[in-house]
């Protein structure tokens, strides 16, 4: 169960981090650019956020016992996994930290590309996983577009 757990909090982690490191930047700043009608509210985001972390995490926690821990048929799949989790975690400093629209949206792009390759390397190991993964490829979609448009309507000062 240790594991379990393990996997299942690893993506918390640098969610809790981004959010306690920006935190002051989204009222100061955010709440200040001009957004799209379909944004979703801010208080939508931390729910919406613990429950695509905790069914990644969980997934990443299948796929890394279906493969049998950390070996070399684990390191494709779980590399990926990583890889868009780092870009995950890197989103809030570029947007919100440094007010980087243009970075924030290279790593939202990056991201999605990493996102759908895990999920395309899981299919064949686990179903389960695979599925836990579908809401935050949804949910990356809309951040995407979000991104897209804030980047568009809101020009960097020359």
């Amino acid at each position: 169960w240790a594991y379990t757990v393990g996997f299942t909090v690893l993506p918390h982690v640098g969610g809790f981090l981004g959010w306690f490191i920006n935190r002051k930047e989204i009222p100061a700043w955010y709440e200040k650019l001009k957004k799209p009608s379909w944004c979703p509210s801010r208080n939508l985001f931390p729910f919406a956020w613990t429950v695509l972390y905790t069914g990644m995490g969980y997934a990443s926690y299948l796929i890394w016992n279906d493969l049998g821990g950390c070996n070399s048929k684990a390191i494709v799949p779980l590399g990926l996994y990583g890889a868009q989790l780092a870009l995950n975690w890197a989103w809030p400093p570029f947007f919100f930290g440094a007010r980087n629209l243009k970075m924030a949206l290279v790593d939202i792009l990056c991201l999605d590309s990493l996102a759908i390759g895990t999920v395309c390397s899981w299919y064949r190991i686990n179903k389960v996983a695979t599925l836990l993964m579908v809401p935050y490829l949804g949910w990356l979609a809309m951040a995407t577009c979000l991104t897209i448009r804030i980047w568009k309507d809101n020009p960097e000062p020359k």
